[in-house]
């Protein structure tokens, strides 16, 4: 699955990443990752900065409370949320 919790509550994503989409969007699972396509395009960080924020929006949290745990140069990426709402999961799947 795309995702567990650590020991100190906190929530690490596998993610597989589309840069340079149409829209941001998840759109189901790619493996064991949840695919996500980014509208921002792969150059000086901007789609680890738009990730990032889109998983803050979905989740209802700051951006500060998401972080790039590995995969700064790669499609797939394991990021980190701080205090997770207890519905996390369920708010990063696709919409219906």
């Amino acid at each position: 699955m795309f995702h567990q919790r650590g020991g100190d509550g906190r929530l690490l994503l596998t993610l597989h990443i589309q840069p340079g989409a149409k829209k941001t969007e998840v759109c189901g699972l790619h493996g064991d990752a949840l695919k996500i396509r980014l509208a921002a395009p792969p150059v000086d960080g901007k789609a680890n900065a738009a990730l990032l924020a889109f998983v803050a929006d979905r989740l209802g949290l700051s951006k500060s409370a998401v972080s790039l745990k590995s995969g700064q140069t790669s499609r797939r990426k394991v990021v980190e949320v701080a205090e997770p709402p207890a519905d996390a999961v369920q708010r990063l799947l696709p919409d219906a």
